[in-house]
C-alpha cells in the first residue's frame, strides 16, 4: 500500500478547504456577515453589528457544526457498508436504519390523530420526534444484529436489511393513507432533512453518540483492510468475521441512526462521498480513506448547505434536493472518466 506520508499535502489542502468552507457557510444566509466579522465573533471580539454575534452563536455556528457531523458521519457510514458488502451501491441506510427512523416518525406524526388532542400535542414536540426516530432505528438495528449473529453470509444480511426497509416502508404507506393533509405535509417536510434546527444542548447529545460511532469505525480500520481480501482469506489471517461485522454494523447504526434522528434522512452523501474519495486518492487503504472521507463529507455538506440557504434571501431549499443535484452529476462524471471502481 502507498505510504500514508505521501498524502500529507492532499490532507493539508483538504483541511484548509474545510476551514474556508466552514467560515463561508457561517457568513452566508438571509443576512450576509463578512468573514472577518465571523472570525471576530468566534474569537469573542466585537462585530460591526451586535445582532451578528447572536445570529452566529445561536444559529449559524450550530448549523455549520451539524453540517460537518452529518457529512462526515454519512460518508464514513457509506464507506463501512461498501467495504463490508463489497457493493458500490451500498450506503449508510442499506440496513433499513433510515426506514426504521421514518417509521418511528411516521407513527408519531401520522398516528398522532389516534390519541387525544392534548396527548398528541406532546407527541409532536421536537424531542418526541427525535426519540421516535431513534427507537425506530434501534428496533431495525436490533433485528439486523440478531440476524448477523445467526447468518454466515454477509450478502444475506444485506438482503435482509433491504427486506426490513420494505416492511417499514409498507407500514409508513398505510399510515400515510389514513393521515390528514396537514400530517402528510409535516412528514414530508421532515423527510426533506434539515441542519438548522439543533440547539447547543441537542448538538451536544448528537456529538456524544456520533463520537462513539466514529471511535468504533476508527478501531475497525484494520478489519476493513483485511475484508478487502475476501472473507475466506480474512479468516485465514485470523480475523474474527462475526465480531468485525458486528462492530462495523454498530458503528454505521450509531452514525447513520443518530444523524437521521436529529437531521432527518439526508440522501446521496453516504453513497457518493466514498466513491469520490477513492477516485481522487486512488487507494483502498482505509487508514487513508477514513480521514479523507471525513474531510470530503464535511466539505460537500457545508457547500450544499450554503447553497440551500440561498444567500441574501429568506428562502431555504430542501437540503436533500441540493445534495443530489450538486453531487450526482459530479460522481457520474468521475466514474465515466475513470471507468472503474476502486475496491
Amino acid at each position: 500500500m502507498t505510504p500514508i506520508k505521501t498524502y500529507n499535502i492532499p490532507f493539508l489542502i483538504l483541511s484548509l478547504v474545510l476551514i474556508f468552507c466552514f467560515f463561508v457557510n457561517i457568513s452566508l444566509g438571509s443576512v450576509y456577515i463578512p468573514i472577518n466579522d465571523v472570525f471576530n465573533s468566534l474569537l469573542g471580539s466585537e462585530t460591526s453589528q451586535d445582532s451578528w454575534n447572536y445570529i452566529i452563536t445561536n444559529y449559524r455556528l450550530p448549523k455549520a457544526v451539524t453540517a460537518i457531523l452529518v457529512g462526515s458521519g454519512l460518508g464514513i457510514s457509506g464507506l463501512l457498508m461498501q467495504t463490508l458488502f463489497r457493493n458500490p451501491l451500498a450506503g449508510p441506510f442499506v440496513l433499513g436504519i433510515s426506514s426504521g427512523a421514518s417509521l418511528g416518525v411516521a407513527t408519531i406524526i401520522l398516528g398522532s390523530g389516534l390519541f387525544g388532542s392534548a396527548f398528541a400535542a406532546c407527541l409532536m414536540s421536537k424531542w418526541s420526534i427525535v426519540i421516535a426516530a431513534s427507537l425506530g432505528s434501534f428496533l431495525v438495528l436490533f433485528a439486523v444484529l440478531i440476524t448477523s449473529l445467526k447468518v454466515r453470509d454477509t450478502m444475506a444480511i444485506l438482503i435482509i436489511g433491504l427486506m426490513f426497509a420494505s416492511i417499514t416502508a409498507s407500514v409508513v404507506s398505510v399510515l400515510s393513507y389514513f393521515g390528514s393533509a396537514e400530517q402528510l405535509q409535516q412528514y414530508i417536510f421532515w423527510g426533506f432533512g434539515s441542519l438548522g434546527n439543533l440547539s447547543w444542548h441537542e448538538l451536544l447529545i448528537f456529538s456524544i453518540i456520533y463520537s462513539f460511532g466514529l471511535l468504533i469505525s476508527i478501531g475497525s480500520v484494520k478489519s476493513l483492510n483485511t475484508l478487502l481480501l475476501g472473507e475466506n482469506y480474512a479468516k485465514s489471517l485470523g480475523l474474527n468475521i462475526k465480531r468485525s461485522r458486528l462492530a462495523i454494523i454498530i458503528s454505521t447504526s450509531l452514525l447513520a441512526g443518530t444523524i437521521t434522528a436529529f437531521a432527518g434522512p439526508i440522501a446521496f452523501i453516504g453513497l457518493a462521498i466514498p466513491h469520490l474519495t477513492r477516485q481522487i486518492f486512488n487507494t483502498s487503504n482505509h487508514k487513508i480513506l477514513l480521514p479523507a472521507v471525513f474531510l470530503f463529507g464535511s466539505i460537500i455538506m457545508l457547500v450544499c448547505d450554503s447553497i440551500s440557504q440561498v444567500p441574501n434571501s429568506d428562502l431555504t431549499l430542501p437540503i436533500n434536493a441540493i445534495t443530489a443535484l450538486i453531487g450526482a452529476p459530479v460522481i457520474i462524471w468521475l466514474l465515466v472518466r475513470k471507468r472503474k471502481m476502486i475496491f
